[in-house]
């Protein structure tokens, strides 16, 4: 064979390589030439949502471990999911408040959350590191976190993915959870690839303010938004129909004035907290000078920018999810920098990411939240510069935070001041969407399509019913769960009631008829 046909096959053979390369980098890649992430096995395995998950926890002193729950302390159990085997995995109670509150319950029904590499690096299931049960606590319906997750993935935000399980502990049945993706290395793979940016969950303590609310789309007067806002410490199984002003009274919640509601007994409840005040006890503190309860500053968890001080975003470095470093924390304080400034917000938010995550998050009335009064229960991704809100935490959502507040005001909750105990222009992250016209109606023009999309389109609806008809038999068979299968159905019937409520305020108020 002449030389020049092997210099030819020697040549084509680094064309097809390169080409290859080309094409696997691609396949990486969306339309738009931003990474799309890693496929993990997961997403159609443990996180499908046709069917409901079995997880068994195999351990030797179950009863030890539930007296210890509150120190959030690893033990070591096996977990078999769906017929898979994993030894070897840690686990723990997770929750902060809700910790305090199942004792109130008397069920022992705690969060969990399992650590599939906490004792062995390396181990994973089905590519995941961390998995998150969810008891559903203050959620009647089972549904609150899942629906805000699902409407949050399917509107495209970068979202944990959620499936529910039956939980059975050494052969016994203990209850339906909701599992939930742990916002860690695998959900960074899953969504950015290489996972090269930084992940961050900023929390403080509790600050309050003040807000207004609004609108003009009246409940039916059947209406009962109890059933979305249990009162806490009510025991499992027990009916909360009987006696509930009085229930609600003895833990300090009123109902406010309810349209529409007739069986609550305003003389025995004690009056609402007047918007702006603090609750007794709590000393009130000026943010910017680091006062207040622990002295510990919320200007940081608002995503406002102070100066150029490490110590001044102790409250976002403290809670890195991911290695940081010191030109780590200097390029994200010098993007809050920027955005505080309110120009080129292009240059450090993802603008489309960011305005799809609040058109969803508006939707659902959670003040639990970034936009309500203890500014926390969200992830910020910052990469090269760019920041993402990613959405945690949505078992009050749909009103249920504000369980003291007018039904009626919430389902009217205005898009467009949709802050709680606080302004918008307290919430940097938020305020750009509003400080620019074409911003604005970019926002409006979102929140539209999520309504044709969603409600519109009656797949809200089909996948309402779909979840209804999946999980109602492993509820009423639950033998640990916070409600009753009463319940449970009264809050369903009063879920999709408030959504499509809600989708008719939207709607007027992107329209103008509604104040927004």
């Amino acid at each position: 064979m002449s030389t020049h046909k092997h210099i030819d096959r020697i040549a084509l053979l680094i064309i097809l390589t390169v080409l290859a390369g080309v094409l696997i980098l691609f396949a990486g890649m969306g339309a738009s030439g931003e990474r799309t992430g890693m496929e993990k096995e997961y997403e159609t395995g443990l996180f499908s949502t046709d069917q409901v998950h079995t997880i068994e926890i195999t351990m030797d002193d179950w009863e030890g471990f539930l007296e210890d729950c509150e120190n959030e302390e690893y033990v070591m159990c096996d977990v078999t999911i769906d017929g898979q085997t994993v030894r070897e995995v840690g686990i723990r109670a997770k929750g902060n408040t809700s910790l305090t509150q199942v004792k109130n319950y008397g069920n022992d029904r705690y969060s969990f959350k399992l650590e599939f590499d906490h004792y062995q690096d390396g181990i994973q299931y089905q590519g995941l590191d961390k998995l998150n049960l969810n008891n559903i606590i203050q959620d009647n319906t089972y549904m609150k976190d899942y629906l805000s997750y699902r409407m949050m993935q399917e509107f495209g935000v970068d979202a944990p993915l959620c499936s529910y399980a039956y939980i059975t502990v050494n052969g016994e049945e203990w209850g339906l959870y909701l599992a939930v993706e742990g916002v860690e290395e695998s959900f960074l793979e899953r969504n950015y690839g290489d996972g090269s940016g930084e992940l961050y969950k900023p929390d403080s303590v509790m600050s309050m303010g003040d807000g207004e609310v609004g609108g003009d789309v009246e409940l039916p007067a059947d209406f009962d938004f109890s059933h979305l806002t249990p009162p806490n410490g009510q025991k499992a199984g027990e009916d909360s129909q009987t006696d509930s002003a009085q229930t609600q009274a003895e833990q300090g919640i009123s109902q406010g004035d309810i349209q529409g509601t007739d069986d609550w007994n305003q003389e025995e409840m004690p009056p609402a907290m007047p918007q702006g005040e603090l609750p007794e006890g709590m000393e009130e503190f000026d943010p910017g000078q680091g006062g207040g309860m622990g002295g510990m500053s919320s200007d940081d968890v608002k995503l406002i920018y102070t100066d150029d001080a490490f110590s001044s975003y102790s409250n976002i470095f403290e809670n890195a999810k991911t290695a940081v470093t010191d030109q780590d924390k200097t390029r994200l304080i010098r993007s809050l920098k920027t955005l505080n400034e309110g120009e080129d917000i292009s240059s450090v938010v993802n603008v489309e990411e960011v305005m799809r995550y609040f058109v969803v998050h508006n939707f659902v009335c959670n003040f639990d939240s970034y936009t309500g009064s203890m500014i926390h229960n969200y992830y910020l991704y910052e990469e090269d510069g760019q920041l993402s809100m990613i959405p945690w935490d949505y078992n009050l959502a749909f009103g249920g935070f504000l369980g003291s507040s007018d039904a009626t005001a919430l389902v009217n909750y205005p898009i467009d001041t949709p802050v709680s105990g606080g302004t918008v222009d307290s919430r940097p992250m938020l305020a750009w969407i509003f400080s620019s016209e074409e911003y604005t109606r970019l926002y409006h023009q979102y929140f539209s399509q999520f309504l044709a999309e969603w409600l519109d389109s009656g797949a809200f609806a089909q996948a309402f019913q779909q979840v209804v008809d999946l999980i109602t038999p492993y509820v009423e068979k639950d033998p640990t769960k916070f409600c009753t299968t009463e319940e449970f159905q009264a809050g369903v019937e009063a879920l999709e009631d408030f959504c499509l409520l809600r989708a008719q305020s939207v709607q007027g108020q992107l329209e103008g008829t509604i104040p927004s």
